[in-house]
């Protein structure tokens, strides 16, 4: 179990490292402009909805250890070369190809996930593991750039990548096969099931426009930089909620319902933070970010495990996460240049109802 927790952390690196990586590194020390920097996640973003489109449908067909490995050794040798250069050109190819690797071994990870006893729980233990390696990562990242430079990052990115390859061919668990998976992996996705796919794109589109300027606002408000790095640190800590409290309440509430509260959590969240003047109701929101996320997406784990017995759906997580996010940041960056950070707030508050649509559509069934 331990390749596939460290595997999941290597693999969403950028869901919790977003505001160091674009904000504080790409913006702040190789001081690239908002839409530039977005574009370089974006590409990191694409190379793994490519991966996982790819792997996904052939799930169960492919060496799933071979390419967790191989996957997670690309994407350190990726971060190792960003470490070395800051011609940006050379830092589009290696973004894109990091993302490429990075997408191939999570796309095993997570479909060997989909697979096990109980994917609910082990999906809710690998987002509280994540949740930990944010507190590390959103609190060491400045420092890091400040003592070291921004190259130093990624030569982190790039050790927690080799440390997941080195695990991934190690003890890289095999997906648990029953008749059921494989009777479904012959079958087509049902409506319900991609109901709830294109609503978490559409959401994790939502959350990747903004989570790579929550940096930004408060250093543009005039906060100080220990203020910011301090809640940039809470993200994590309040990260250590979501996962366990669904986990809890797996059997007592309907995974349905429990996304749909989810979303609006989320809506009230961004509105304080774009649209709401003081201090205090940037920290708090800044801090609660990124929790409907991590809290939605692991009841939507469970579901579409009970939907989907072959693991399809959920090895493409990735993709469903990834192709929101692929444009998210640019179009993000693009919307700060344009409008402004409450006009940014509108637009994640749009897609989020969009998202809802979507996850209600899936509750309803065929």
């Amino acid at each position: 179990m331990a390749s596939l927790l460290v595997g999941h952390c290597a693999g969403m690196l950028d869901l919790v490292a977003l505001p160091v990586w674009v904000g504080a590194n790409l913006v702040g020390w190789f001081q690239l402009d908002p839409q530039k920097a977005g574009l370089l996640a974006t590409l990191f973003l694409s190379g793994q909805v490519v991966s996982s489109m790819f792997l996904a449908p052939r799930f169960g067909r492919v060496p799933a250890r071979l390419l967790a490995a191989g996957g997670f050794g690309v994407g350190a040798l990726a971060f190792f070369g960003l470490a070395m250069t800051s011609n940006y050109l050379a830092m589009l190819a290696l973004h894109l190809m990091g993302g490429l690797g990075a997408g191939c071994a999570l796309t095993m990870v997570h479909g060997t996930m989909g697979r096990s006893i109980r994917p609910h729980r082990l999906f809710a233990f690998a987002g509280l593991t994540l949740a930990c390696f944010g507190i590390v990562i959103l609190g060491s990242g400045k420092a890091i750039i400040a003592a070291a430079s921004g190259h130093a990052l990624f030569l982190v990115f790039g050790a927690v990548m080799a440390v997941a390859a080195l695990l991934a061919a190690c003890a890289f668990p095999r997906a648990r096969v029953q008749a059921a998976s494989q009777h479904a992996a012959a079958g087509k996705l049902s409506p319900r099931v991609w109901a709830g796919m294109i609503g978490m794109g559409i959401f994790c589109m939502a959350q990747s426009m903004i989570f790579p300027f929550i940096e930004r606002i408060g250093i543009d408000r005039g906060y100080s930089i220990a203020l910011v790095s301090t809640v940039l640190m809470a993200i994590g800590f309040c990260n250590l909620m979501p996962t366990p409290l669904a986990a809890l309440l797996e059997k007592r509430v309907r995974a349905e319902s429990a996304i749909l509260a989810g979303i609006v959590v989320h809506i009230a969240i961004i509105t304080a933070i774009t649209q709401l003047p003081g201090i205090e109701t940037y920290a708090i929101g800044v801090a609660l970010v990124t929790t409907p996320m991590l809290f939605v997406h692991t009841f939507l784990f469970g579901l579409l495990a009970r939907l989907d017995p072959s693991g399809r759906s959920l090895a493409a997580t990735p993709a469903m996460v990834m192709i929101g996010s692929t444009i998210g940041p640019v179009f993000g960056g693009t919307l700060v240049m344009a409008v402004g950070y409450s006009g940014l707030g509108i637009g994640v508050v749009m897609l989020a109802i969009a998202a809802a649509a979507c996850f209600y559509k899936m509750g309803k069934g065929e």
